[in-house]
């Protein structure tokens, strides 16, 4: 085998042994999937104001929902499979956030509850949750001023 010596040789073999990703087909199977997961969200939505809900607590009800379903096909690996095949699609921000929270927990559950659990459940959605709600702050008292 050939020495590598410069960064540019190095760039070229990388490009050469890497495989082309299938752009049009990711973006598409993204697209579908993100698209199933909203309409479930949809269908959940127009089930509960069928039953005479309100829309608010419709609302409530499939977050509630969608957190569940990804937080449980989180812990039975199916959600990891979805996200393989859908990439972004699988991602759309509530189940991609329960996602986030329940693969740690589940990761460090043999370091114990305190500490392993509960100390790293946040490693992943806290960065999110910190300038979220900063972000959210900062605009209150923006709006209280204006």
């Amino acid at each position: 085998m050939k020495k590598i010596e410069t960064k540019q040789e190095y760039l070229d073999y990388v490009d050469k042994k890497s495989p082309n990703s299938p752009i049009l087909k990711n973006c598409f199977n993204a697209f579908w999937v993100g698209g199933l997961i909203c309409s479930i969200g949809q269908i959940i939505f127009d089930f509960c104001e069928f039953k005479g809900l309100d829309e608010t607590t419709c609302s409530t009800i499939v977050s509630i929902t969608l957190i569940g379903i990804a937080a449980l096909l989180t812990a039975l690996n199916i959600f990891n499979k979805i996200g393989k095949f859908a990439g972004a699609g699988s991602l759309v921000p509530i189940t991609g956030f329960a996602n986030s929270i329940v693969s740690p927990a589940i990761e460090y559950k043999s370091e114990g509850y305190v500490m392993g659990v509960g100390g790293k459940m946040f490693t992943v959605a806290g960065p999110v949750l910190v300038f979220g709600i900063s972000a959210s702050v900062l605009v209150g008292i923006i709006a209280l001023f204006f």
